[in-house]
């Protein structure tokens, strides 16, 4: 099926229940109300000289405005291509270049990045501000308005379109610009299918409570669970306090968010105070797990606790450990396996594969290769990255792990270096480029270590002359964004080497990392 199919679904349930409630303006629409809004969009967009199959870009922070756009670019058959806006407008420009994007929806409160994006992007040519008219661009509501009363035409087919893209999604640059993942509908479709299998069937009344960017996984998130009919609770961004008061004001049953927000939970002092014994999921996706905090979560919320492992490439739910592993794992039955990032679910193969292409048995270290309906259909127009993520007919993760006798995945390392920050991907390349552009700075390598709240965080290692770590900080902020800069910096005299003269980064990891696992 199409991407806005699966929520159709959950209109279908039940079109007059509650689809989307806004917390911080107190607004709420039905489904009814939601479909109708998305088709009158999509309507417009097509008036106003959209093409099927066009890349179309979001800009803004959650909102219910928010939600109904992605729905609505679905609805007209677009491409959604996520923006981050979190990243420099530097990376954020070159992605929306390379990807084509013609296209963007925004919220006023991020004119001045839109002005930017607007100079450095001349293919971005039709603006709608989603709040406001801001000078040319109309606001959505004027947008709406101007348009023909007029059906849509039909997008679909009795396949559902399993070819048609659903989306451009970036991955982590590394020495370059970020990566266009082309997911379609069979993949999308896939994944939206296996989440339903998941966490659905566990209550009655399901009501989801939405945290995390809608511009990034928080989206598919919210797709997901608005299919088995749920009202999607949103707040503006994540706030300790805010969100344990919300659990229980709207009695929330399923809610996503990255470690870093767990852990942030668990010091809350509203978590004593607030019930939250109507959640059924909470879902850890994104980063490495503490699997003490786990074991600390299990007990403050309840047998709720779940995690997932994927990426953009095959994404969200390639395993899954499921609420009651997790549970039984806290209370000392297979506790080992909190360290888990779960079995693979149905909807893939998932093996263990040595740089040869051999695949490993149980216990044995090697990077972790998936195969089935899943997986993404290629990079955008980058044959050669596509053929060497799918080397010897498997598409690689880049992750390393071994697999457990009874099934279970342990991802020890990251075979491309990859830091994963917050539940945001860094890729150290990229950082390492820019701080070796300062004239003082001769080498840098960068490495993640644990951290109590961000899972890892970027750590810098320079060989430099007369600069301190605030100027690399600042410089690296500026050319990358605040996720990706380093949040902190060692000098050295020397950068340790391997035996063919690259850097030895597990050398460098040696003073941050314990055995095999993170350190958290």
């Amino acid at each position: 099926m199409r991407s806005i199919d699966y929520f159709d679904r959950g209109h279908d349930l039940d079109p007059g229940r509650t689809a989307l409630i806004d917390a911080a303006s107190g607004a709420e629409l039905s489904f009814a109300e939601v479909k109708a809004l998305t088709e009158r969009i999509a309507v417009a967009m097509y008036a106003a000289g959209f093409e099927n199959q066009q890349p179309v870009a979001l800009y803004g922070p959650n909102s219910a405005t928010i939600m109904v756009a992605l729905l609505a670019i679905w609805r007209a058959n677009g491409k959604w291509v996520p923006v981050n806006t979190r990243n420099a407008i530097e990376a954020n420009a070159a992605y929306l270049n390379y990807v084509r994007c013609g296209w963007l929806f925004y919220h006023s409160s991020f004119a001045e990045d839109v002005a930017a994006l607007r100079a450095k992007v001349p293919l971005l040519t039709r603006f709608i501000c989603l709040d406001r008219a801001m000078g040319d661009d109309p606001a959505l509501d004027d947008f709406i308005a101007g348009a023909p009363a007029q059906p849509l035409p039909d997008f679909s087919d009795p396949f559902g379109k399993p070819d048609d893209v659903v989306g451009l999604f970036p991955t982590g640059g590394t020495t370059g610009p970020s990566k266009g993942v082309v997911v379609t509908n069979l993949g999308w479709g896939t994944m939206l299918e296996t989440l339903g299998e998941a966490v659905g069937g566990r209550t009655d009344d399901p009501v989801s409570l939405v945290v995390a960017p809608l511009t990034h996984a928080a989206g598919p998130v919210a797709l997901g669970t608005m299919a088995l009919g749920a009202t999607q609770v949103i707040l503006p961004g994540f706030d300790a306090d805010a969100v344990l008061r919300t659990i229980p004001a709207y009695r929330i049953t399923h809610l996503y968010l990255p470690p870093t927000a767990l852990y942030g939970l668990l010091a809350s002092p509203e978590l004593g105070r607030q019930d939250v014994s109507s959640l059924r999921i909470f879902i850890l996706v994104g980063s490495p797990v503490s699997p003490e905090k786990l074991r600390q979560a299990v007990q403050a919320f309840g047998p709720c606790l779940c995690q997932a492992y994927g990426q953009v490439e095959s994404p969200m739910i390639t395993t899954w450990l499921s609420p009651e592993i997790v549970a039984a794992a806290a209370a000392g039955d297979h506790p080992e396996r909190l360290a888990s990032c779960g079995r693979p679910t149905r909807s893939v193969q998932v093996g263990i594969m040595d740089d040869a292409g051999n695949l490993l048995p149980a216990g044995e270290r090697g990077e972790i290769v998936v195969r089935g309906s899943l997986v993404s259909r290629e990079y955008f127009e980058l044959p050669e990255a596509t053929a060497e993520a799918r080397l010897f007919g498997w598409h690689h993760t880049g992750d390393v792990a071994y697999r457990a006798p009874d099934g279970y995945l342990f991802i020890v390392d990251r075979k491309k270096d990859m830091v994963v920050t917050g539940g945001f991907n860094v890729f150290t390349a990229e950082v390492e480029a820019a701080v070796t552009e300062l004239a003082e700075v001769r080498e840098c390598a960068v490495i993640g270590i644990p951290h109590e709240k961000w899972g890892e965080a970027v750590h810098a290692i320079v060989v430099a002359d007369g600069i301190g770590a605030d100027a690399i900080v600042t410089h690296a902020k500026a050319r990358l964004g605040g996720v990706k800069a380093p949040k902190s910096v060692a000098f050295v005299d020397e950068i340790p080497r391997t035996a063919a003269g690259k850097m030895d980064k597990r050398a460098l990891r040696a003073d941050y990392w314990r055995g095999d696992r993170l350190v958290n």
